[in-house]
């Protein structure tokens, strides 16, 4: 086993604490136990990246719109300021 030293702030490590004197556990067995249960969340193989796409644009939450939508528009001002 690997011995290493974990900083907490105060109100965690009180609740971790009175997790482990209910139980009868260590704090060491409640860390392991938590570290175990986070560890299993997560794919042991990494998942393949999706292909880039275009992002898509949250504005405000009142419409999506795609950027790429309005590269038309984006090309009339740049045309109108060009002259």
């Amino acid at each position: 086993m690997t011995r290493t030293q974990i900083q907490f702030p105060d109100p965690l490590y009180q609740r971790l604490k009175e997790i482990a004197e209910r139980q009868d556990w260590s704090l060491s067995e409640v860390m392991r136990k938590a570290a175990e249960h986070f560890v299993s969340r997560f794919p042991t193989e990494p998942r393949a990246k999706p292909a880039w796409s275009f992002p898509i644009l949250d504005c405000g939450g009142d419409f999506l719109t795609d950027p790429a939508a309005l590269r038309p528009e984006v090309e009339a001002i740049l045309q109108r300021t060009e002259a």
